[in-house]
């Protein structure tokens, strides 16, 4: 869904579908599937992404149904609730933006779509085997941990929102207003760089370093050197090569052109990319705080552990 949906904002397609909810006057699953698969490339994308989007809907709305049948913990009840609503205030937002025409609901709409993902796979982490089978570790270097992988979502988050703001910037938009969020962009990656390696160390050097928590921060490692490649490809691809390359013959002889397939490949896949750090980022910060639980000085959280795991 993510993929999708920056594909429709590198394609400039969020307005080829002009209504909402329906497309061209049918019913957004009426819509006849021959214009919409041999139709123009924009309208392909667009309306999957609606598609697409419904389905999202409809898991969630089948996850609401099966946690309250099979009575589920009660906060994983509520929070397929909170689920669902975000769905639903997901695809109002991606719907008013059609009718309005407007740039700044289609830079909420990007930020609020990765935090729903990030949520979805806390819930999925929640909901696990592993989540009810992982016993508590009683080690102090654990909070840690758990304090250094939320501050480390948080940057990943504001990370999102500055690409965004990047994605979203109008012709309007002055020269001085790009090169600002560009610099704040390079510079809180570097501090999100910085958090995940000091995240990646300290669960490294944790005692007996937890399988559950070792996988996704080398995980999360790994995924932000990817995002970098792809940030850097990115940019040449849609800018060009910086000048002081420009005498080397493999820059001086690329041209960028509008909206090719490289530059649409490289671009949304940095932009899934930075949706998947934050999933899971959020990840360890939610196992680790499942692990920290019976922590030294954190024994108060105890009777939660015990009521919540039937």
């Amino acid at each position: 869904m993510i993929w999708i949906g920056g594909l429709v904002t590198t394609y400039g397609a969020g307005m080829a579908v002009p209504d909402w909810p329906n497309t061209y006057g049918y019913n957004l699953f009426l819509y006849p599937w021959e214009t919409w698969i041999f139709g123009p490339w924009k309208l392909f994308i667009e309306h999957g992404h609606r598609l697409f989007g419904t389905l999202v809907g409809m898991i969630s709305i089948a996850l609401v149904v099966s946690s309250w049948w099979t009575r589920a913990r009660a906060s994983v009840r509520w929070l397929s609730l909170v689920a669902l609503v975000g769905v639903i205030a997901q695809g109002a937002l991606g719907g008013l933006r059609v009718i309005e025409d407007a740039t700044q609901l289609a830079r909420i709409h990007g930020c609020v779509g990765p935090a729903f993902f990030a949520f979805a796979a806390a819930l999925a982490t929640i909901t696990s085997v592993g989540w009810q089978t992982t016993e508590p570790v009683a080690r102090p270097e654990i909070p840690r941990i758990e304090r250094l992988a939320i501050l480390t979502t948080l940057l990943a988050y504001a990370q999102l929102v500055l690409g965004s703001q990047l994605r979203h910037l109008t012709t309007s938009a002055r020269a001085g207003d790009f090169r600002t969020v560009l610099v704040f962009h390079l510079i809180v990656a570097a501090a999100l760089v910085a958090h995940i390696a000091m995240l990646a160390v300290r669960v490294h050097r944790a005692p007996g370093k937890p399988a559950w928590l070792s996988r996704p921060a080398l995980g999360l490692l790994a995924l932000v050197l990817i995002q970098l490649v792809l940030g850097a490809g990115a940019w040449v691809a849609k800018y060009g090569w910086p000048a002081w390359l420009s005498d080397y013959a493999f820059a001086a002889g690329h041209v960028v052109g509008a909206e090719t397939r490289q530059q649409a490949l490289l671009v949304t896949a940095h932009v899934a990319t930075g949706s998947l750090i934050l999933a899971v980022s959020l990840l360890v910060a939610v196992r680790a705080g499942r692990l920290a639980w019976c922590s030294p000085g954190l024994a108060d959280r105890t009777p939660l552990l015990a009521g919540g795991v039937r």
